[in-house]
Order: C-alpha cells, then structure tokens, then sequence
C-alpha cells in the first residue's frame, strides 16, 4: 500500500489536499491506521488521484468529480463522457462570456483618460531626507511585479502631493505603501503628481540614498534622476499607468493583534502549512482569537470562519519589510486581505490577498 505521503509524491495533489478529498468524499483510503490516523493507498488508487488532479486543474466541480471517479472503473462510459463534454461546454461558455465583457472593458478604456498619472510635466525637483526615501524603498521593494506581461506594475511608483512622496509597489498579491517627507520642491504648484520608477532604477536609487543628509529627486518629462553630493543616477519612466493603490486600500481590520516579530517569523517557518491548489506554494492559515492572539491553525481546525489563508513566503517577506521589532496583523474575513502595519507609523505598511481554501 502506499503512504499519503507517497500518493502526494507520485499524484501531484498534496498531503493537505488529499485530506481534503478525504474528508468529502471524493478519494477515500483504503485504510486508516486507528491509532495514528494516518492514511494509507491501494496501489490502483493512484490512477484515480492522478484523474481527480487533472479534473481540478480542468476546474470540474466536486460533484461531478464524485460521479466521474465512481464510474471511471466501470464499462459503461457515457456518463464520464457526457459529464465531460457538459464541462467542457461550460467552459467555453465562460470564455465566450468573458470575451464580450472584455471587449467592452476595452471599448470603455479607449473612451477615457486616466487623470491619475502625468508624465506631462516640464521640471519637478523635490529634496528629501536619505534615510527616508532608503526606508520607504525597503518598505515597498518586494512587492514589485516581475510579470513581464503586466510591465505597469514593473517599477515602483512614486507618487508626489503637496509635501509628500508616497512610494508603492504591487504584482496583484500583495502591495505596500510608505511615505517619506518632502523637505522643498521647485518648478511645481503641488498639484499631485506619478511617475513610475523602472525596479532596476529604483534599486540604484536605494543604493544611492544611504546615510544621512538629503537627496535631491528631479522629473523633467519622462525622466527621473535622484542626486546624492555629486553621484547621481537617472533613467526613462515607465510610459504606463500604475493602478489608482488608494482604491485598494483597505479598512482597519475588526480583528487586531500586535506580534512580535521574530517570534512570529519562527512560528511560521516552523508551524503547520499546507500547500495552495497548483502545489507550488506554501499556506500559513491564521486566525486572531479574542484577546489578539495568533493562532496558526492546522488541518484540523477545518471549517473555522475566521480563519485567513496567506502565502507563507509572502508573510514573511511582509515581515522583513515591515523593519519593526513589532507589526499589527489586521484580518477582516477570509476573503479580505491582510494588512500588516508599523504600530509606530501608519503610513507604512503593506497587505496581502488571502488565498481561498478547499474545505
């Protein structure tokens, strides 16, 4: 027989996900040890699992699954066939659905501007202190897309407005904001102003943007170049438009607790985890009890409402920004994202998408 372990192993679904199909129904083990729990595989079980993985990256419905595994063995097929051709019309419905209303999604774009962003402008010069452009770069730095498909979240943008520079990244997952203080500016009305810093510039902005003292950041047109005594460093904008972040951002959390961070990062690379549907990635799932405590919940806290499910490596690196002994986790319901503050600076922070569990 096979352990869970190797099922997961030769099946691609994962241990997490195989307790799952477990506990509904849809791929039982052949035998579960009573004093353990722990489950064990006949070896023709693997053909199914292998089927049931394809049928969920194919989204088929649970249901359905249940109904093609039970009739797979059989010599009857034409139940499997027409829940699969039932499916896969579904499928093209969906898609043919979706290609009208994006189609009219692009008519509406064509048809309007977005007054957001403005590469438009003729000379901009701002001073800021080093350390806080260095900190809010380091805030945002990791939440910056490298989709080369959606280049407009390819860089970090820098959002000028009367005297403030907030800086923000995202790649759709996750984004962050920070804000640093804009001691004097020149050739501007302070009227709100974007650009998109390229991340290769951005970075060599953070190198140049050490120690004390200040900095100087111009614009002319589509160009940045940040000063530092007589280094500087300057390149092209991105011609894009960065998404309007401040739509994004979320309400403060009905549900706080204030961690300690290093604690906090021991406890996830060392607590439960399971793995998200594609099998790529680690899940951290929390949930924040009544007096503000974390809880990293295991399997068998199924079916709790309040519990949120992270991406481990994301959490983390939320962490590692944050640069604060201690951070506020705030979580609203499941499906809401996470937002991770500084208790010492609200203008600081960053939120995460929560991934939706199976059970």
């Amino acid at each position: 027989m096979r352990s869970i372990g190797e099922m997961a192993r030769d099946s691609g679904l994962g241990v997490s996900a195989l307790r799952f199909y477990d506990r509904a129904g849809v791929l039982v083990p052949a035998w579960v040890d009573p004093v353990s729990g722990y489950r064990w595989y006949e070896p023709e079980q693997l053909e199914e699992a292998l089927l049931l993985a394809r049928l969920r990256r194919a989204g088929m419905p649970l249901a359905d699954i249940r109904l093609v595994l039970a009739s797979w063995s059989g010599t009857d097929s034409d139940l499997v066939r027409k829940l699969l051709e039932a499916h896969l019309r579904r499928l093209e419905q969906g898609l043919s659905d979706a290609r009208r209303e994006f189609s009219a999604l692009r008519v509406l774009l064509d048809q309007r501007e977005n007054p957001m962003t403005s590469l438009r402008i003729a000379t901009l010069r701002l001073t800021i202190a080093a350390p806080e452009l260095a900190a809010a770069l380091d805030t945002v730095r990791f939440a910056a897309s490298a989709d080369p498909e959606l280049p407009m979240l390819g860089g970090v943008l820098f959002d000028i407005e009367g005297e403030n520079l907030h800086v923000v990244a995202t790649d759709r997952y996750r984004l962050a904001v920070a804000r640093a203080s804009v001691a004097g500016h020149d050739g501007h009305d302070g009227s709100r102003v974007q650009v998109i810093v390229p991340t290769p510039l951005a970075d060599a902005m953070r190198a140049l943007a050490h120690g004390e003292g200040s900095v100087r950041l111009s614009l002319d047109g589509d160009r940045v170049t940040l000063e530092a005594g007589d280094r500087q460093t300057a390149g092209q904008c991105l011609d894009h438009d960065f998404p309007d972040y401040r739509r994004l951002l979320p309400q403060a959390g009905d549900r706080r607790a204030l961690v300690e961070v290093a604690d906090f990062r021991e406890a996830l690379q060392t607590g439960p985890v399971r793995r998200d549907e594609t099998g790529t990635h680690d899940l951290s799932v929390l949930r924040v009890t009544d007096d503000g405590t974390v809880v990293l919940c295991a399997d068998g806290d199924a079916g709790d409402p309040d519990r949120v499910a992270v991406n481990r490596d994301f959490l983390l690196d939320a962490l590692t920004a944050g640069a604060r002994d201690q951070l506020v986790l705030e979580l609203t319901a499941p499906t809401a994202p996470i937002a991770i503050r500084r208790p010492d600076d609200e203008s600081g922070f960053s939120i995460l998408m929560p991934v939706r569990l199976e059970d």
